[in-house]
């Protein structure tokens, strides 16, 4: 599990403390119990494409994809995956919203621009969702986005259903946020809430560069 030199402050503040080596022992055993995603060297992936000073926008997501799937980045499988519900409906609503089309779910090339694609929790039991909800992950989050709250205000978040929006007050910048798009309930507010358009309005606001979907 590695991450990037930038984030090293980070994760140096969070060694220190009780709670994060008894994380670090429970995900430990759970890999050498349990068939666990994603791979343990992707656990902290987010933290590794994405350095700490590049980050334009967080969006949160939940579990990794409990199916073989995860590839340490919320909503992102590996190049020719089929791609899960909610990244399909993810992809409907950039193309309704910018006229992008786009059928390749690894999002590494989002990751790399500056979207850190951050879940709740990083690790996840086979075919047993948010079966690691409550290892400790929750607090390693909080510490995450409170983190970057303080150190990055200019950051982008973005905020799809419920669990997600739990966060909102940690956070200080500007907030995107709508129903999740999960196939339960993309139709309740999801698509049409034009994500996308918004996060690279601001971006241009910011005076940064936006970000190329395709």
């Amino acid at each position: 599990m590695k991450n990037h030199a930038s984030w090293e402050p980070f994760f140096e503040i969070e060694r220190k403390k009780d709670y994060y080596h008894d994380l670090q022992k429970k995900v430990k055993l759970v890999y050498e119990t349990d068939e666990v995603y994603p791979a343990l060297n992707d656990v902290f992936r987010a933290y590794d494409i994405t350095p700490l000073d590049k980050i334009k926008v967080v969006i949160i997501g939940q579990d990794p994809y409990h199916n073989g799937q995860a590839t340490g980045l919320a909503f992102s499988v590996r190049e020719g995956d089929k791609l899960p519900a909610s990244l399909r409906n993810i992809f409907k609503e950039l193309e309704s919203d910018l006229g992008i089309k786009r059928t390749n779910g690894d999002l590494t090339d989002w990751a790399e621009q500056g979207i850190f694609l951050l879940n709740t929790a990083l690790t996840v039991v086979a075919h047993q969702p948010a079966s690691h909800a409550k290892i400790g992950w929750s607090t390693f989050i909080e510490n995450t986005i409170s983190y970057l709250s303080e150190k990055r205000p200019d950051i982008i978040w973005v905020l799809w259903g419920k669990h997600a929006q739990s966060y909102e007050h940690l956070i200080s910048g500007k907030v995107i946020k709508s129903a999740h798009p999960s196939p339960f309930s993309a139709n309740r507010g999801f698509f049409g809430s034009k994500p996308f358009s918004q996060i690279n309005n601001t971006l241009i606001v910011q005076d940064k560069s936006p970000i190329k979907y395709s």
